[in-house]
């Protein structure tokens, strides 16, 4: 059985974005931190791990690959992301009833923050592609 160990964003500046990542999902960097990756975990031990991998890579949009955060209080995370220097992604063909929004790392990497007060566990968002 295979299970979702880690999730790898490839990035420029490793420090940065180990300080964005870090602060954004609560999560703690694995010792020692290597001059190039970092692996971060949950403090709660909760979810997948998150991998920072600092190596050049073209950034391709749309992502083919994405991070949903789910938020309990999704306007109050996405002020906070944008304080720690993420930005939101403005779309045309988002739908008024979205219950997503789309922000972008310090470094451009895309996410969605998604409204997840009330659900029942299961994704009921529909795809961005932005």
């Amino acid at each position: 059985m295979l299970v979702v160990g880690s999730i790898v964003i490839r990035v420029a500046d490793l420090h940065a974005q180990l300080a964005f990542w870090t602060a954004a999902l609560d999560y703690v960097a694995r010792e020692p931190i290597d001059v190039d990756f970092a692996l971060l975990r949950s403090r709660s031990g909760a979810g997948p791990n998150v991998s920072l991998d600092a190596h050049p890579s073209e950034r391709v949009l749309p992502p083919r690959i994405h991070l949903d955060l789910y938020a309990e209080d999704q306007r109050a995370e996405v002020a906070r992301l944008e304080a720690l220097g993420a930005e939101v992604v403005p779309w045309d063909k988002q739908p008024d009833d979205a219950d997503y929004v789309i922000m972008q790392d310090p470094e451009g990497n895309r996410f969605c923050v998604i409204d997840a007060a009330g659900w029942d566990g299961f994704v009921r968002h529909r795809v961005a592609r932005a």
